[in-house]
């Protein structure tokens, strides 16, 4: 008799990536932990620099933004209207070092969930994408601003 093999997830179908970190309740331990990593880890103090000391609203904020970029319930748009990242991010200055700070800061928070290796990979790579379009569009007004 042949045993099936469970299907492996597809991350990023419906809310199959919210699913995965465990829920609202799990992406809050995730985004917690994240900013927990970046208040406390001196080698990410440029990046905690860039955010107000008092961490409430941001943590809001980005738990809000993932539920929905995780396919749960968009959060972000009903608490504080429509997004967009990079002029989300316009009031900071983000360059290559600050992308790759941010993306190993959540690689740690990541980490601290044991999650499967899949899905953390899945997730570091999908993050990628929004982090490189707000140094992209960081590093263009820094141009613009000099010309």
């Amino acid at each position: 008799m042949m045993t099936e093999k469970p299907q492996a997830i597809r991350y990023g179908q419906g809310d199959s990536t919210l699913q995965g970190v465990g829920g609202t309740k799990g992406l809050h331990k995730l985004v917690e932990d994240f900013y927990l990593t970046m208040s406390t880890n001196s080698d990410f103090k440029k990046l905690k620099d860039m955010h107000p000391s008092d961490l409430r609203l941001s943590i809001d904020k980005l738990f809000c933004f993932l539920s929905g970029w995780m396919g749960g319930e968009r959060l972000y748009s009903q608490k504080y209207g429509s997004i967009s990242i990079p002029q989300a991010h316009s009031h900071i200055d983000v360059g290559y070092e600050d992308k790759q700070m941010w993306l190993d800061c959540m690689s740690i928070a990541l980490d601290k969930q044991g999650y499967p290796e899949e899905l953390k990979s899945y997730l570091l790579v999908q993050l990628e994408v929004p982090a490189e379009r707000i140094r992209q569009v960081s590093a263009s007004r820094k141009s613009i601003q000099k010309s």
